[in-house]
C-alpha cells in the first residue's frame, strides 16, 4: 500500500475532503486519511473465507508484482512462493475491518517495495506474521525460505510480542531488544516500521479505547526511531497519525485552520512558483519546483514550544528545489537571493555540515511578495532521495545505481554504537538512560583543532566531545580549551567552537563526570571503565586478604601458579561456584565470601592434592600476634585502594584514628573509626565479617572529615574561617550553613582534607585563635 509522498509537483488533483494526517503539496496540500487498521493484538475469526475475498487477496499480490520490477525473475519468483505460504497460513484470518488477514502483509511488503528492499526483506514482511499466528516453526521457514529470511522473521515476532507502556522503568528492556535487534540487521526495523505505518493507517477500525495507547507507543518510540534513522517520511506520517488519535478535537481545528489559510494564500504561491520558475528558466538552469506545506503535528509542536498562536507560524509553506548537481544547489541559492531578499540568520548549510541521520539541503527564508517570509530547500536528487528514505536510501541506491554506495553507512554508526553501549552495560534501564539522548537529536557542530567537523546532541560537554574521537581520548582528559581559551570540563558546546582536548597518560575517568555528559556513548563508557577499575582493584585486594588468611592457617606462599596448581583451583572454584579465579578473588575483595572459610577449603585442599602441611611454626607464631578479637589478617592502608575500600562517612577515620574494617556484601572493604556506633551495631551481627586494619606510616593523600564551628554572626566570619583553614594547609571540600534564619551564633559544618590527626589538631588550633569562632568541635 502507497504512502503518501513526501513532495508533490504543482497542479495535482485534489484528494477527497476531509482527509487528516500528513499534508503535503502546494495548489492541492495531500492529507492522508486515517483509513483502517489492524488491532495491536491481531483480531481473527473462524470463518472460512469466501471466493471473493480470496480474488481480493490474489489482486493485492498482483499490486505488489507491479512494484517488483527492480527484481530479477528468480527473486519475484522466491517472493511470489512466500505469499503462497503466507496466504496459506493466514486462511480463515480475517482483520477488524473485515477484510482478508494476507491484505496487512501485502500492505507491508508494498512498502518494503518502495524503499526497494531486497527479495529476503520482502519475503520476511510477507511472513512477518506467521510464527507468532499461525503455528509455523522456525525451522520450517529455515527448510522453505532459507536461514537468513527466518531469522529476520525471528526477529520481527520478538519485536511484536514487545509490550511497551511508555513509563522508562516498565519499557526499558523491551526497548533494548529492539534496538539491538534493529542494530544486528536495520531490515527488521524497517519492516516493523512498515507495519506500524500500516497499523496507524488503519487504526479507526480498532475499539476507541484503544487508540491512546497505541499512539503515544507510536509517538513516543517508533516515530524517533524512523528519525533517527533518516525515514522522513515515515517519521511525519507516524507523528501525524498518532497526533489524530491522540488529540481528535486539536487535530480537527488545525486541519481547518490550514486548510483556510492554504485558499487564502492561494494566489500567493503561485504567483512565487511562477516568479522562481521564470528565474531559473532565464538562467538556462534545470530544475524541478515541489511544495512543501508543515505537516499538522509539526505546526502544533511548534506552537506549543514556542508559545505562538496559529497566526504566528509564518512558515507552514515552503518550496523545495531539486537540482542536478552539489554545485548546482549554490548556483539556485544565489538566484534565489537575487530575486528576494534573505531574512537574517536564516540561512542554514546542511550540505557541508549534514545532520546526525545524514540529512543534507540548503535553506534559506526569503522575503516573497507582500512580505511574506517563504522558506526554500534546495537539494540533489540523490539528497531528496536521503532526505525522505534516509538508511532505507542504501536499497534504492542499489537497485539504481549498484556502484553508489555513498549511504550504506546512513545510521551505521549510530547503530555500531548501540552494540557497544550493549557490550558494556548490564542494566536495561541503564542502556535507556544511555540511548534516549541520542534518539532525539538535535546537533550541535564543532571542530577539532584540525578543522574536522563533530556532530553531538545539544547540551553535549568537552567530555563528550572527547568521548566522541575516541574512547582512550575521553579516558585520560585532563584540561580542555574552546577557542583557544581554557574552560572546565563540563562546559556545553555551541555551534563553531573549536575544541582543543588535553590529555594525560596517568589520568582516569572521574565519577563526577556522570553528572554532566550528555551522549550515551560517553556515559557507558565511563561506568565501564569505573566498573572495570573496581573490579581490577578488588582483585587484588582479594589476594591479598587471602594470602593473609592463609598465613593465619599456616601457608606461607600463595599458590600462585596455576599450571601446578590447576587440580586445587578447580576444586575451590567448584566449592565456591565462582567461573574463574580472578572472579573468586574479586568477590573475596568486595566482602561478598568470606577470606578465612575460603583458605581453610584451600588449606585441606593443598594437603590433598599435593601433600602440603601448613608450617607448624608460622602457625604458632601468627596466632600468638592475632589479635583476639579479629577474625582475619590485618590490612594496611594507606589511601591508594581506590574503589576497593571506602572510608565511611558516618565517622570520617583519618591517619592517627582507632580503626576496623567491615567487608560489607559486595561494597568491599568499609573503614570506621573504633568508636563509631553504626561499626558497633554492624559487629553484634556480623563480627566475622570485620577485619583488623592499621594505617600505613606513610599515607598517599590527605582524608577527609568533618569538623562544627560556631561563630558570631558578622561581616567576614566565613572569609576570616575560611583564611585559617587554609593558612593550615587544610583544604575545603564542603560547607553546610543550613537552611534558618540568621542569629548572633550560627553553627558552620566543614568537610576538610588533613594529612592525620596532628594536622587536624594544628587546624582546628588555628580556628579557635580566630576572632568571632565561639567554638571548634570535630564531628
Amino acid at each position: 500500500m502507497e504512502m503518501a509522498p513526501a513532495v508533490v509537483p504543482f497542479f495535482l488533483p485534489a484528494r477527497p475532503a476531509g482527509h487528516a494526517g500528513y499534508i503535503q503539496g502546494v495548489s492541492n496540500f495531500i492529507d492522508s486519511p486515517p483509513a483502517t487498521a489492524k488491532r495491536p493484538r491481531k483480531a481473527r475469526g473462524a470463518s472460512a473465507p469466501n471466493p471473493a475475498a480470496a480474488n481480493a487477496a490474489a489482486a493485492s499480490f498482483a499490486a505488489l508484482t507491479s512494484r517488483l520490477d527492480y527484481l530479477g525473475q528468480s527473486d519475484i519468483e522466491k517472493v511470489r512462493l512466500a505469499y503462497k505460504f503466507a496466504d496459506e497460513a493466514h486462511l480463515g484470518q480475517i482483520r477488524a475491518s473485515g477484510e482478508p488477514y494476507i491484505t496487512h502483509p501485502i500492505a507491508v511488503a508494498a512498502q518494503c517495495a518502495e524503499w526497494k528492499l531486497d527479495a529476503q526483506a520482502l519475503m520476511a514482511a510477507l511472513l512477518h506474521d506467521a510464527l507468532e499466528d499461525c503455528g509455523v516453526t522456525k525451522a520450517e521457514l529455515i527448510e522453505r525460505f532459507g536461514a537468513p529470511v527466518a531469522e529476520l522473521v525471528d526477529g520481527l515476532t520478538k519485536l511484536d510480542k514487545l509490550h511497551f507502556n511508555t513509563r522508562e522503568e516498565n519499557q526499558a528492556e523491551s526497548f533494548r531488544k529492539m534496538l539491538l535487534a534493529m542494530a544486528r540487521d536495520v531490515r527488521v526495523i524497517l519492516i516493523k516500521l512498515a507495519d506500524r505505518s500500516h497499523n496507524m493507517r488503519t487504526l479507526s477500525n480498532v475499539p476507541r479505547d484503544k487508540w491512546a495507547r497505541i499512539s503515544s507507543e507510536t509517538l513516543e518510540i517508533y516515530a524517533p526511531i524512523a528519525h533517527r534513522l533518516g525515514l522522513n517520511q515515515i517519521y511525519r506520517e507516524l507523528q501525524d497519525l498518532s497526533f489524530t488519535y491522540l488529540h481528535p478535537w486539536r487535530n480537527a481545528t488545525l486541519t481547518k485552520a490550514v486548510e483556510k489559510a492554504r485558499s487564502r494564500r492561494r494566489d500567493l504561491i503561485q504567483k512565487v512558483h511562477t516568479e522562481v520558475e521564470d528565474a531559473f528558466t532565464k538562467a538556462g538552469m534545470s530544475v524541478r519546483i515541489a511544495g512543501r506545506e508543515k505537516s499538522v503535528f509539526s505546526i502544533y509542536r511548534k506552537m506549543i514550544l514556542k508559545h505562538l498562536t496559529f497566526a504566528q507560524v509564518t512558515d507552514i509553506y515552503g518550496f523545495r528545489l531539486i537540482v542536478p548537481t552539489l554545485s548546482d544547489c549554490y548556483t539556485a541559492l544565489g538566484i534565489l537571493h537575487q530575486l528576494y531578499k534573505p531574512v537574517p540568520g536564516r540561512f542554514k548549510d546542511h550540505i557541508a555540515i549534514a545532520k546526525v541521520n545524514g540529512y543534507q539541503s540548503l535553506h534559506t527564508t526569503l522575503v516573497g511578495p507582500s512580505g511574506v517570509n517563504v522558506e526554500f530547500q534546495m537539494r540533489t536528487e540523490a539528497m531528496n532521495l536521503v532526505a525522505e528514505s534516509g538508511v532505507a536510501a542504501h536499497w534504492l541506491y542499489k537497485a539504481s545505481a549498484p556502484d553508489q554506495a555513498t549511504t550504506e553507512s546512513l545510521g551505521n554508526q549510530w547503530l555500531q554504537s548501540l552494540l557497544d553501549i550493549q557490550r558494556e552495560t548490564g542494566d536495561a534501564a541503564e542502556f535507556w538512560d544511555h540511548v534516549k539522548v541520542d534518539l532525539f537529536p538535535d546537533a550541535v557542530y564543532v571542530f577539532t583543532p584540525r578543522s574536522q567537523i563533530m556532530s553531538l546532541p545539544r547540551g553535549a560537554t568537552v567530555v563528550d566531545f572527547a568521548y566522541s574521537i575516541h574512547s582512550d581520548v575521553g579516558d585520560r582528559t585532563v584540561a580542555a580549551r574552546i577557542n583557544g581559551e581554557q574552560v572546565p570540563l563540563r562546559t556545553e558546546l555551541k555551534n563553531g567552537d573549536v575544541v582543543e582536548v588535553v590529555t594525560a597518560s596517568i589520568s582516569r575517568p572521574n565519577p563526577a563526570w556522570l553528572s554532566f555528559v550528555r551522549t550515551g556513548r560517553a556515559r557507558s563508557k565511563i561506568r565501564h571503565h569505573l566498573k572495570t577499575l573496581a573490579s581490577a582493584e578488588s582483585e587484588v585486594f582479594g589476594k591479598k586478604l587471602l594470602a593473609q588468611a592463609l598465613r593465619a592457617e599456616g601457608i606461607e606462599h600463595f599458590p600462585e601458579d596455576e599450571t601446578a596448581y590447576q587440580s586445587v583451583w578447580d576444586r575451590l572454584l567448584r566449592f565456591t561456584g565462582n567461573r574463574n579465579r580472578a572472579e573468586l578473588l574479586t568477590d573475596i575483595g568486595l566482602g561478598k565470601r568470606i577470606s578465612t572459610i575460603v583458605a581453610k577449603r584451600l588449606v585441606s585442599l593443598l594437603a590433598e592434592e599435593k601433600g602440603e602441611k601448613p608450617d607448624a611454626l608460622l602457625l604458632t607464631r601468627e596466632r600468638f600476634t592475632a589479635d583476639p578479637s579479629s577474625k582475619q589478617g590485618v590490612v594496611t592502608l594507606d589511601g591508594s585502594e581506590n574503589a576497593s575500600v571506602h572510608y565511611s562517612t558516618c565517622c570520617r577515620p583519618i591517619p592517627g584514628d582507632p580503626i576496623v574494617g567491615y567487608l560489607g556484601r559486595g561494597e568491599g572493604l568499609v573503614v570506621h573509626t573504633r568508636s563509631c556506633p553504626v561499626a558497633a551495631k554492624l559487629q553484634s551481627k556480623d563480627s566475622e565479617r570485620f577485619i583488623d586494619v592499621e594505617w600505613s606510616d606513610e599515607p598517599t593523600r590527605p582524608f577527609e572529615t568533618e569538623i562544627l564551628v560556631s561563630v558570631i554572626n558578622g561581616k567576614g566570619v566565613l572569609a576570616r574561617v575560611a583564611a585559617a583553614l587554609a593558612a593550615a594547609e587544610s583544604d575545603i571540600t564542603h560547607i553546610h550553613m543550613g537552611q534558618e534564619a540568621a542569629h548572633d551564633a550560627s553553627d558552620l559544618r566543614f568537610v576538610i582534607a588533613v594529612r592525620d590527626r596532628a594536622h587536624l589538631d594544628s587546624a582546628l588550633r588555628n580556628l579557635r585563635r580566630t576572632a568571632s569562632v565561639l567554638r571548634v568541635q570535630r564531628v
